[in-house]
């Protein structure tokens, strides 16, 4: 009995990666580097990968997510799902952002299955992005698909393009909130959702 072979099987669109990679392959010889070098052959196409990865939120719809599990239910207090993780790019300079996002609703007679959550997270996180309106589409998002008593997110994150270039602060963490409804308007509410989710 052979050995089995692992063989990777990608979902990517052939003809958008083989554009891109002619695109990496220019930008690898315009830094000087020589793109027939024997461990730079790949490196385009690679890279169209791994940003065709990074960014296929673009192609999701965080909606259709919500929807697809929101359930009647008479509960009525927070709801918190926190220490999401989360992976960006920034569109300013293409480099990463990542960290934390903590997200609670307080229902208002209709609940969405606890993974979507995440879902709806990851679906906006992986696209070209700035933290600041990441933070608010995901309170959005949530506050029409359920139309509860209040949203509140809070994102704790990590920027590249601060700890790489730039200003170069290595231990710099950018911390963005974004509420409706009791959690605007109800101090003590926002409050309690605070010490939850980041103490």
């Amino acid at each position: 009995m052979g050995k089995a072979v692992y063989q990777r099987q990608d979902d990517y669109d052939a003809d958008v990666i083989a554009g891109m990679a002619a695109h990496v392959r220019a930008l690898l010889a315009a830094l000087g580097e020589d793109p027939d070098r024997g461990a730079l052959v790949d490196t385009p196409t690679r890279v169209a990968k791994a940003l065709a990865f990074l960014t296929h939120g673009m192609h999701q719809d965080p909606q259709a997510i919500l929807a697809s599990a929101v359930f009647e239910e008479a509960y009525n207090e927070t709801v918190l799902v926190k220490d999401i993780e989360l992976f960006s790019m920034c569109e300013h300079h293409m480099l990463p952002f990542f960290g934390k996002a903590h997200v609670a609703y307080v229902p208002d007679g209709r609940i969405v299955g606890l993974s979507k959550i995440p879902r709806v997270v990851d679906a906006f996180a992986r696209r070209l992005q700035v933290q600041e309106r990441l933070t608010v589409q995901i309170r959005d998002a949530i506050d029409a698909a359920l139309r509860p008593q209040g949203v509140a997110v809070i994102i704790q994150a990590q920027h590249l393009c601060m700890q790489m270039r730039g200003v170069e602060k290595q231990h710099s963490m950018t911390t963005t909130s974004a509420y409706t409804g009791v959690f605007r308007d109800d101090l003590k509410a926002r409050e309690a959702f605070i010490k939850l989710a980041i103490g």
